[in-house]
């Protein structure tokens, strides 16, 4: 059997990872000298109290070799194969300790390691559709070309309410934050090839909310079948608004609305609103 390993920045509905069996390795996120584990010693209430209390900025850092090993032992059952699919290893140094600890188990199991070069709801999706195919009984070789067939053709579009964060973490490239703060306008960011890039500027919240339909438009079309997803930050009712649009103007197969995993929030800040997407 085929086991699926993700990480805690992947965004699905809660039930779905029991639905189809995901096993999640959490991010660790610090305030100061306190560290937690996403998902398992700290979920998103409690962060967003402790960011609202504002004593400590948030940082993550990548699982370690050792998490990565003792997941792996946990899931997998002898005979069995486990795919390890993380977040973009352009943004973050966790697929390097899923590998490390693959070569570290070398002999012991058989474990592949998959960039998303993505991560959210995107990440989310390539996950499902790896347990879907694994259920099916779809080889490993199978599902890994899906996998990168999917990643091919993820669009990811968000905006942020509030620009120090994106600043603070470095993680948004051409940003301009100092700049973009000064004009009061919103950036449009967008994943490319495993990076967030700041691609566009608008000067409201509900202009930079309408663009991102838009560029999701013109990304997948408005006829083709596509998987979608709405994600945010503390953000319910410009989700729900967003969820409704792109309901409408979408011919989506799949669609869920979920909350930002907190350990890419610790990046974007709170307020954030995005959408993902891709033709089936």
């Amino acid at each position: 059997m085929i086991r699926i390993v993700t990480d805690s920045t992947c965004d699905l509905p809660q039930d779905w990872f029991q639905t189809y069996n995901l096993h999640v390795v959490p991010i660790n996120i610090h305030f100061g000298q306190e560290a937690y584990l996403e998902g398992q010693t700290i979920d998103p209430p409690s962060f967003y109290r402790k960011v609202a209390a504002g004593s400590e900025f948030p940082k993550t850092s990548q699982p370690s070799v050792g998490q990565f090993t003792t997941a792996y032992r946990q899931v997998a059952k002898p005979g069995d194969q486990i795919l390890s699919i993380h977040v973009t290893g352009k943004l973050s140094g966790t697929v390097r300790s899923a590998e490390m600890a693959r070569e570290e188990l070398k002999g012991e199991m058989d474990i592949q390691v998959f960039d998303s070069l993505c991560g959210s709801a995107a990440m989310g999706y390539m996950c499902v559709e790896a347990a879907q195919m694994a259920g099916e009984g779809k080889s490993m070789a199978e599902i890994i070309r899906r996998l990168e067939e999917i990643r091919s053709r993820i669009h990811i579009f968000l905006t942020v309410e509030n620009l120090e964060y994106a600043k603070r973490s470095g993680r948004v490239g051409a940003l301009g934050a100092a700049l973009a703060s000064f004009l009061n306008v919103k950036p449009i960011i967008v994943l490319e090839d495993g990076v967030l890039e700041a691609k566009e500027r608008v000067r409201t919240w509900r202009k930079a909310v309408d663009r991102m339909v838009e560029m999701m438009g013109e990304a997948v079309g408005s006829s083709a079948p596509v998987n979608l997803a709405v994600i945010h930050a503390e953000a319910h009712d410009e989700a729900q608004k967003l969820a409704e649009d792109s309901r409408k103007l979408f011919n989506a197969q799949t669609f869920f609305v979920s909350d930002l995993a907190t350990s890419i929030a610790v990046q974007l800040g709170p307020g954030t609103v995005g959408l993902v997407g891709y033709q089936i």
